[in-house]
């Protein structure tokens, strides 16, 4: 029975995304079956794995609008243990849609409930936003990672999207939980980094993954090509960097 984990934010360009593609390739690699479900209408993890947005038959925005089996929509990745639900700008035209339907925060879940027995893990990337999509994510998932940079506004809007969580485990999934939370975009020689370091381990007690995600080149250079860091530079930092979490990830799920 797969786990769900929704990727959060509720800004862009705190490296969630990158997180996504990242964190899901290492798992794979370890031999765990995963399911990327792309719920951002930019859908950048999509074309972070090699996937070409403009020639896809369907999308997520087809399993919550249209009713189409996810099986029907999953694409088969060149990378180990990886598969994929795509996305395209037609999910943003989802967030309209579903605002007249009935039942409208489990759409998502329903359709990916059939899926279930076939993974280890199913990760949703959501969108920079807290609208009716990442509702529908928070709806269906297990629990959340939520990456934060390490830079001034860092805690800015945090407040905001865990009031939002908590409203949604009150109303909708009272087992939502936080697997923790990921820092990224560090640089262990600022003092700000330190600071800002100190402030999320108080607003998140016990939850900050002990594995930072570094500020790296190589890892920005890596969507371009269509691969996640690791096929891309097995042995740059931000390789090394989501290896060690992704077995921090499992360590904390006991499959280590």
């Amino acid at each position: 029975m797969a786990k769900t984990v929704a990727i959060l934010s509720q800004k862009g360009g705190v490296g969630k995304t990158t997180t996504a593609v990242n964190l899901i390739a290492a798992l794979g690699a370890h031999g765990q079956r995963v399911l990327l479900c792309d719920v951002d209408a930019q859908g950048n993890s999509t074309s972070g794995f090699g996937i070409e947005k403009r020639s896809l038959r369907y999308s997520t925005y087809d399993i919550i609008i249209n009713n189409v089996p996810a099986k029907d929509v999953i694409i088969s990745t060149k990378f180990e243990g990886v598969d994929v639900i795509p996305s395209n700008m037609n999910v943003a035209g989802a967030e309209l849609e579903l605002v007249d339907m009935k039942k409208r925060e489990g759409k998502l879940k329903n359709a990916l409930l059939p899926l279930y027995n076939n993974y280890d893990y199913i990760f949703i990337d959501c969108p920079p936003s807290l609208g009716l999509i990442t509702l529908n994510a928070l709806c269906a998932a297990d629990t959340i990672i939520i990456p934060i940079q390490c830079e001034y506004y860092a805690l800015e809007g945090l407040s905001q999207l865990m009031s939002t969580v908590r409203q949604v485990k009150r109303l909708y999934n009272p087992l939502l939980d936080l697997e923790g939370v990921v820092l990224t975009m560090y640089d262990g020689r600022l003092n700000l980094t330190q600071q800002v370091v100190a402030e999320v381990k108080k607003f998140f007690p016990k939850k900050v993954f002990a594995s930072v995600i570094p500020r790296n080149v190589r890892l920005s250079e890596a969507p371009s090509y269509g691969l996640p860091i690791m096929y891309f530079d097995r042995n740059s930092k931000g390789s090394l960097a989501y290896e060690a979490l992704a077995v921090e990830f499992l360590k904390q799920n006991k499959k280590r």
